[in-house]
């Protein structure tokens, strides 16, 4: 195509973000700073934090033509079947329009057994979205929830401009569930569902296996702008067994006192794990199931015992008690702080209907169950934000 312009993707383009590397093949959006990084020194994180779930472009548009050039990173998980490639989200004026993957690509070769990574280096692909309506309009590409992207051009064929930001911007942290995790489309996870039926500006730093209380991430959250904060946390410590009871506490307060020190009255909330049967009173860690591999399926089971309970091994039956605690012992000096049991959002009769598919993770109808329920309780319940059409 010709007559299509190139389009500087500039930072103000993007939302969602909280750096942007210039990789010399492109520029990778981050959800976590560099320093935050090189403090984790985990390829796990590396490797979540840099999948962009809600990261999106938007701008205002004549075009009725547009060209998305990235790089992607397809995953090859070793034993499981072939994942199926990242999905870019066209909206229009607040409406799904059009999606659509990027062919080629890098692959992030991932044997879970080993505990390994390698990386394989492709070339970049080209997304086309075609006849757009004429006229002025509100465009976002979502960006793949869970296909890291380097972004290397934007083309169209009308010009582009930054959109003003007029909704509060709501940073939301958690895990694998929050990053989007068996979504099947970037606005289809449920942060994504709630903030745009609450008409939220969505910063999502959902990172998958790494919902850890880590000093780092309370630190990032501290210096980043948000009109609205909330917290999912539990799951993924459990998931590793990477404390007791004793050090999860100390470790909560400590994340909530640093959060404080940068948003000392900003609405903050702590959400404990939805239902997982598997955990709620065996302790992790969370292993894979290789019989359901040796079957082509990726599934998880509970590698801990309930015995381990009594010295301190944590279960979602525990760490929701906890966290209900340490919200009230909190409550009289921080009244802006709140608690949500995370059944409420998805609890056994929701597991009845539509169960877990791998044991862990939620399907795209239960993301956009969880997404409209939250939204509702932001809206409604909480009264957090007054009620939109989205």
């Amino acid at each position: 195509m010709s007559n299509l312009i190139e389009v500087p993707i500039v930072p103000e383009l993007l939302r969602g973000l909280v750096e942007l590397e210039d990789t010399g093949r492109g520029l990778r959006p981050h959800r976590l700073p560099s320093w935050a990084r090189t403090q984790a020194a985990d390829p796990q994180l590396d490797m979540a934090e840099s999948q962009p779930s809600g990261v999106r472009l938007v701008f205002r548009t004549c075009a009725t033509r547009l060209e998305l050039e990235t790089i992607p990173t397809k995953r090859e998980y070793v034993g499981a079947p072939v994942r199926p490639d990242g999905i870019h989200d066209l909206v229009v004026d607040g409406v799904l329009a059009n999606q659509g993957s990027v062919p080629g690509g890098d692959t992030l070769v991932i044997d879970m057994s080993a505990g390994s990574f390698e990386h394989r280096q492709g070339d970049p692909g080209t997304i086309r979205f075609d006849r757009l309506a004429a006229g002025e309009k509100l465009v976002e590409i979502w960006l793949p929830h869970d296909e890291a992207t380097v972004l290397v051009a934007l083309r169209a064929d009308a010009a582009v401009a930054p959109a003003p930001r007029d909704a509060p911007v709501w940073l939301h942290h958690g895990s694998s569930i929050s990053q989007g995790s068996n979504a099947t489309h970037p606005t289809g996870t449920w942060p994504a569902v709630a903030a745009r039926r609450a008409g939220l500006d969505l910063l999502n730093l959902g990172v998958g296996g790494s919902a850890l209380v880590d000093p780092f991430t309370a630190r990032t959250i501290r210096d980043t702008r948000a009109d609205l904060i909330s917290l999912k946390l539990g799951i993924n410590v459990v998931n590793q067994d990477l404390v007791r009871l004793r050090g999860f506490r100390a470790a909560v307060h400590g994340f909530l006192d640093t959060i404080r020190e940068g948003h000392p009255e900003t609405p903050l909330l702590l959400i404990s794990p939805i239902l997982c049967p598997i955990h709620e009173q065996v302790p992790g860690p969370s292993l894979p199931d290789m019989s359901a591999l040796q079957e082509g399926r990726l599934s998880f089971v509970a590698g801990g015992s309930s015995d381990e309970v009594a010295v301190g091994k944590l279960t979602l039956e525990s760490i929701r008690a906890e966290l209900e605690r340490i919200v009230d012992e909190r409550a009289p000096s921080d009244p802006h702080l709140a608690h949500l049991d995370g059944r409420e959002l998805y609890g056994a009769a929701d597991a009845e209907e539509l169960p877990l598919p791998d044991a862990l993770h939620p399907d795209g109808a239960t993301h956009r169950r969880i997404g409209e329920r939250f939204a509702q309780w932001m809206t409604g319940t909480a009264g957090w934000v007054p009620p939109t059409d989205h």
